[in-house]
C-alpha cells in the first residue's frame, strides 16, 4: 500500500473526543492513510486486567506511528494506567526523546502580562526512558509501620549522550542557545554525569551555546523572561515538571502537543496531547482538541509530510487568532466547531 499506517489510540475520558478532530484535521491535508483503532486503556483494563494486550508493542511496530488520545480513569489507580501503557509503549519502544513546542499563539490569552507571541516560542527535549522514571525500586514490610519505599534514578552515558546530542542539533537549527535543567549542586552522581555529557557534546557544537542552570532557578526565569529560553534539554522528572509550566505559558495544557520519538531508529513515534484523560468535562463537547491536532501535525511532520504539518500548524494558527475557540482558550466553541474550523483553514490552503 501506499501512504501511512497510523494506529488511533483514543483512550479514555475526553481522548475519543480530541482523536476524532485531530483525524478529521490529517484528512483534510489529503494526506492518504490507513488508520487502524485500538480499543486500549482502562475499560480494555477492566475487561482483561491489563491496560493493554500482550503482544501491543508487535501491533504498534506494523505501524508508522501512533496518535494517542489521553490515558487514565478513577477507577483505575493511575500507576497501574501510567505504567501499563504509557510508559511501557515509551519503555518498550526505546522512544528516548520526547519533543515539546512551546509557542503562544496569537489569540490565546496568556497568563503573563504584557508577554506577547514573541516572548513565548521554546522547545523542550526530555529524556523519555530512564531517570525517575525508570521504574527501579521496590517497597518491603509493606503495610506496617517501618515500611519503606526505594525509588531509584537511572542515568546512563549512552541514554543522556543520544538525547543531548539531539538537543544539540535541534539548538543549532533554532537560535543557538541551549539550556541544560539539573540539580547537579544536591544529587552529585546522576546529574554531574549528565553535566559531563554535556560538556562533552558542546565540545561537537561550537555554534551553540550551552547553559547549565538549576531546575528551579530555570522554572523562575521561564515566567520572568521566557524570551530568554530557547531550547530546554532535561531528565524525565524534570522534563515533565517544566513542559506542564510551560504549557501554562502557551495558553494552557489543551494546547499543548507531544511526540515521543527514537530518531533514526525506524520505532513508530508516539504523539499526544498531554492534557490527560479530563474525566470532569468528558462527553460536554467543550474538550479542546488543538493539542491533539498539534500532535498529529507533528506527526505528519515527523513522517516527511512537510507540506501537510506546515498547512495544519498555520491553520491552527489562523484558528486561535480569528476562528472559534474553546472555554479554556475563553470562547464558548464545542469540540468539534474548533476541529470543523481548523480542517476548513488546512482545506483552504490546500487550494491555495
Amino acid at each position: 500500500m501506499t501512504g501511512h499506517r497510523i494506529a488511533l489510540l483514543p483512550g479514555d475520558g475526553i481522548g475519543p473526543e480530541v482523536v476524532a478532530e485531530a483525524r478529521k484535521v490529517v484528512e483534510a491535508t489529503g494526506v492518504e492513510v490507513a488508520w487502524t483503532h485500538l480499543d486500549w486503556g482502562s475499560a480494555y483494563f477492566h475487561a482483561t486486567g491489563r491496560m493493554m494486550p500482550t503482544d501491543a508493542l508487535d501491533r504498534v511496530r506494523e505501524h508508522d506511528a501512533l496518535l494517542l488520545g489521553a490515558v487514565g480513569d478513577p477507577s483505575v489507580p493511575d500507576h497501574l494506567s501510567l505504567w501499563g501503557l504509557l510508559l511501557a509503549l515509551r519503555q518498550g519502544l526505546d522512544l528516548w526523546a520526547n519533543e515539546r513546542p512551546v509557542r503562544l499563539l496569537e489569540g490565546v490569552p496568556g497568563p503573563l502580562a504584557g508577554r506577547s507571541p514573541a516572548d513565548v516560542d521554546m522547545l523542550f527535549l526530555r529524556e523519555n526512558t530512564e531517570g525517575e522514571y525508570s521504574g527501579v525500586g521496590g517497597r518491603v514490610h509493606e503495610g506496617q509501620g517501618h515500611e519503606v519505599g526505594i525509588e531509584v534514578s537511572v542515568f546512563t552515558r549512552a541514554a543522556v549522550k543520544r538525547l543531548m546530542r539531539y538537543a544539540f542539533e535541534l539548538a543549532a537549527k533554532r537560535r543557538g542557545s541551549l539550556v541544560s535543567a539539573t540539580k547537579s549542586n544536591a544529587s552529585r552522581f546522576g546529574y554531574v554525569l549528565w553535566d559531563e555529557v554535556a560538556e562533552e557534546v558542546a565540545a561537537d557544537f561550537p555554534q551553540v551555546r550551552l547553559e547549565r542552570v538549576l531546575v528551579d532557578a530555570l522554572a523562575a526565569r521561564m515566567v520572568r523572561d521566557p524570551a530568554s529560553v530557547d531550547v530546554v534539554v532535561a531528565s524525565n522528572l524534570f522534563g515533565d515538571i517544566l513542559t506542564d509550566l510551560a504549557a501554562a505559558l502557551q495558553g494552557g495544557m489543551g494546547v499543548a502537543a507531544s511526540a515521543n520519538v527514537a530518531p533514526g531508529s525506524g520505532a513508530p513515534g508516539l504523539f499526544e496531547p498531554v492534557h490527560g484523560s479530563a474525566p470532569d468535562i468528558v462527553g460536554l463537547g467543550i474538550a479542546n482538541p488543538l493539542g491533539c491536532i498539534w500532535s498529529a501535525q507533528l506527526m505528519l511532520e515527523r513522517l516527511g509530510e512537510t507540506r501537510a504539518a506546515e498547512q495544519i500548524l498555520l491553520a491552527i494558527e489562523e484558528t486561535c487568532a480569528g476562528g472559534p475557540r474553546t472555554r479554556d482558550l475563553g470562547g464558548d466553541a464545542t469540540t468539534t466547531e474548533v476541529g470543523d474550523a481548523v480542517a476548513a483553514a488546512v482545506e483552504r490552503l490546500r487550494r491555495g
